[in-house]
């Protein structure tokens, strides 16, 4: 590891921080709703299976490839082949495409916290006032400003004061509250009973092979996997702390976290819904737009309310943090930058980003990428093509090129790696197989020839 590289102080702060980073946005809205198309109780069983097997492999490689180099991205493929510099540069690319437009969404779960602690709920709950407002210019670039603004202050601080620290504190907060509101929301609304039973109960008639593809599809977005994020993270690992322990734990917080979300929305769109299916379908429009309805009809919805956006906010800024952590620490060992001046270049690269982004839904809608507004390009772009290219490249790299036998070893530092023939196993023949099949579904399900 480079000397005088920073690093987590032990093993609750890398987990907490990397468990921050898988738990987001995705958690929220979009793990409840595939759950709830896929199939209920068959989707879950199906993404826990994947999670164990699919999921532990590449994260276990990302943090191993991470710690053996003391590298982010870019330097850590050089330092192991050259021939594969291009997977660190794809994997430092990708958070920086995301974190602009990521920033711009962070913005809008900030507007809508504040507008329900200081009592606008009942605004928000109008059907037409997400898109009314998202349509404006200059509020939406405000609190994206505000947003970017807050990450870039806890990045400042570094790996142990800021990251560390604030991680320690936001993600108990963050569980608990998912854990109360679930609760409170089964509890209270009519009907939510039948959505808990409709959540968790296996369809067997939605059964398919898009029911596994859509479970490895979220695996990718929710786990912070093929970003780079868990390569810089694990470059700041101490060599003691097990590495197979530590994604474990990751996997239960991320996992425990979507569940519960599930356990939040699904009941309560369900209860108020009557049971409408298309209710749970509506991607970002079912906490802008769908929620804020039900928090205004349920007992004691406008304090729900608030701590529901509270809640998103962290699930937001942690993963945010993580996401300029991983550019910051590209542009400190590219570069040779202090940690100061590397901020203020991603801040650079966020607002030329994010401002578009944030414009495409007002003063530059018209403007249109492959059909698809900006914001939802940018999107596209990272997730659905340039991820599962980073992962596919990576499994071939560990499993063909560097071999598996070389990140065992570094796994087996902190201790015993008891789970290395299914790891071995899964990066040389299962997890190309499945990367390839979500890369070509990606795409063609973009484009309109399959339906995802």
């Amino acid at each position: 590891m480079a000397e005088n590289r920073s690093s987590f102080k032990g093993k609750i702060g890398f987990v907490l921080a990397a468990a921050g980073s898988a738990v987001g946005l995705g958690n929220i809205w979009r793990f409840p709703y595939l759950a709830a198309k896929y199939g209920g109780g068959i989707f879950l069983l199906v993404y826990i299976a994947l999670a164990v097997t699919f999921g532990f492999s590449l994260m276990v490689a990302e943090i191993a490839i991470g710690r053996k180099t003391g590298l982010s991205p870019i330097g850590a493929f050089r330092s192991l082949d050259r021939r594969f510099t291009f997977v660190g540069v794809l994997g430092a690319l990708v958070p920086a495409i995301i974190l602009p437009y990521y920033s711009v969404i962070g913005g809008w779960v900030m507007k809508y916290m504040l507008g329900f602690v200081t009592g606008s709920a009942h605004e928000m709950a109008n059907g037409t006032y997400f898109n009314s407002y998202i349509g404006e210019t200059g509020e939406p670039l405000v609190w994206f400003l505000t947003f970017i603004a807050i990450t870039a202050v806890v990045v400042l601080f570094g790996v142990q004061k800021g990251i560390e620290k604030v991680s320690k504190v936001m993600m108990p907060v963050l569980v608990l509250l998912t854990v109360f509101i679930s609760i409170y929301t089964i509890c209270t609304m009519d009907g939510a009973v039948e959505g808990v039973w409709y959540y968790i109960k296996p369809d067997f008639s939605k059964f398919s092979i898009m029911t596994v593809v859509a479970a490895m599809g979220q695996l990718f977005y929710s786990m912070s996997l093929a970003m780079g994020i868990m390569i810089t993270f694990g470059s700041y690992m101490k060599k003691e702390i097990s590495i197979e322990k530590s994604t474990r734990q990751i996997e239960l917080f991320d996992t425990g976290i979507a569940f519960l979300a599930g356990l939040m929305i699904v009941p309560a769109v369900y209860a108020f819904s009557g049971g409408d299916e298309a209710a749970l379908g509506q991607g970002p429009g079912l906490m802008f737009v769908t929620l804020p309805k039900i928090f205004e009809v349920m007992p004691g919805g406008a304090v729900i309310g608030a701590a529901f956006f509270i809640m998103v906010f962290l699930a937001a800024l942690t993963s945010a943090i993580s996401l300029m952590e991983t550019v910051v620490s590209v542009l400190q060992d590219k570069f040779k930058l202090d940690r100061k001046l590397s901020c203020l270049c991603v801040l650079g690269i966020c607002l030329l980003l994010g401002v578009p982004s944030s414009f495409g839904y007002s003063v530059w809608s018209e403007v249109k990428i492959l059909g698809m507004q900006l914001l939802d390009f940018f999107d596209f772009a990272s997730n659905s093509v340039l991820m599962p290219i980073i992962a596919l490249a990576t499994s071939i790299f560990v499993g063909y090129v560097l071999k598996p036998k070389a990140l065992i070893e570094e796994v087996e530092l902190g201790c015993e790696f008891k789970w290395k023939r299914l790891f071995s196993v899964v990066i040389r023949y299962v997890a190309p197989v499945c990367i390839l099949v979500i890369l070509v579904s990606s795409v063609l399900g973009a484009f309109g020839v399959i339906k995802i």
